[in-house]
């Protein structure tokens, strides 16, 4: 697996322990990775400096949260030119219920993930997607369960 060459060992099980738990204290990880509590704070902002912690954040329960469905929208267009993609681009950023938006390669153009609360909440993104912009297809399916969910990466320690 290719790591960054300024990253050593030390900094990519600091790395596997934020990204589990970003809540802990620096003396706590310091212990972890055995190092004093003011080289292991030194080597966290100089990840976050470098854009290897993009940031951190809560993950929450959606479903508590009235956003418990999840629907994955697979969407071609006819349209491959920059002002169709900004129009695209401008449609879909500022819809919350969008959590990721992925441009593909193969049999469909882009692919999103959205969690909302049920068939109505989608519907009225759907609505507002074929407002905004021209597209060819859009296919929707609906997860009926989450199996697995993490945000951490696999890293070689």
């Amino acid at each position: 697996m290719p790591v960054a060459a300024d990253l050593d060992r030390t900094d990519l099980r600091i790395l596997a322990i934020v990204q589990e738990d970003a809540t802990l204290a620096v003396a706590d990880i310091a212990t972890r990775v055995n190092l004093s509590q003011n080289a292991c704070w030194r080597r966290i902002k100089r990840l976050e400096a470098d854009g290897v912690i993009a940031r951190r954040v809560a993950i929450l329960d959606h479903a508590r949260l009235g956003a418990g469905l999840t629907v994955f929208v697979s969407i071609r267009t006819a349209e491959h030119s920059d002002a169709w993609l900004d129009a695209f681009k401008q449609a879909v950023t500022p819809i919350p219920e969008i959590l990721e938006i992925y441009r593909m390669s193969g049999d469909v153009d882009y692919l999103l993930k959205l969690k909302v609360d049920d068939m109505a909440a989608y519907d009225r993104i759907y609505k507002q997607l074929i407002r905004a912009v021209k597209l060819s297809d859009v296919n929707s399916t609906f997860a009926m369960e989450e199996i697995k969910m993490t945000t951490a990466i696999a890293l070689p320690i």
